[in-house]
């Protein structure tokens, strides 16, 4: 019975890790063949469609972190998803006149070719047990300059953001209600860039980490 659901979660797990490689895919080839085409401004609107379902996906994620499906820690994979989602619907859905944006292709370069590295990477070790070395060199080393791109694109549009959510008053709610409560959009966004601060440089530190202990791992094999 453990063997069979063995098989089940690997075949599950590679389904999932082929699927997002495939969405990420699609992603930069909508940016690159847009900014090519018709330039920054159009990227947002060629690419949407694949961005919401990959982004959105990577939900489950946190689900495969609770259950034991992976033995990345749930700590380090949360803030990465919701930061992800924040930016997705909480800014660039929700609030298309930043979506013309040319942070907005810096963004989907850095996060795709970051995706299509990282889920290809699990693809093969869940489909066939291993990495190659060279896919296994890339996963760890690429966010050394994507990871910088990603966020500061991503600190950069919601800066961008803060007048159009101010005005639209988008997703606040205003007292008097029945709840008696209040939230304001525009402070949530400020806080979301103030945690910016603390959190990018602990998790990039986070991922020296990981990278030291994963391609030293690599050479002893």
């Amino acid at each position: 019975m453990a063997g069979f659901f063995s098989l089940l979660r690997r075949l599950y797990l590679t389904a999932y890790n082929w699927s997002l490689f495939v969405g990420w895919i699609q992603v930069l080839y909508f940016v690159l063949k847009t900014l090519k085409e018709s330039g920054h401004e159009n990227v947002y609107n060629a690419a949407e469609k694949p961005l919401l379902f990959a982004q959105t996906a990577a939900v489950l994620e946190i689900f495969h972190g609770l259950v034991g499906l992976v033995r990345s820690p749930v700590s380090a994979t949360l803030p990465q998803i919701c930061s992800r989602l924040y930016l997705t619907w909480g800014i660039l859905w929700s609030f298309p006149e930043a979506q013309s944006h040319v942070l907005v292709s810096s963004l989907l370069i850095s996060w795709s070719i970051t995706e299509i590295i990282r889920y290809s990477f699990f693809g093969f070790k869940e489909a066939f047990g291993l990495a190659p070395s060279w896919l296994l060199w890339l996963r760890y080393s690429t966010f050394l300059l994507l990871y910088p791109t990603g966020i500061s694109s991503e600190v950069g549009l919601i800066y961008i953001a803060l007048p159009f959510i101010k005005v639209s008053e988008n997703y606040c709610i205003r007292m008097p209600n029945k709840w008696n409560f209040s939230f304001d959009y525009f402070y949530a966004a400020i806080v979301a860039l103030g945690i910016y601060v603390p959190g990018s440089p602990h998790m990039y530190t986070y991922m020296l980490a990981q990278r030291k202990k994963a391609l030293s791992k690599s050479k002893r094999e």
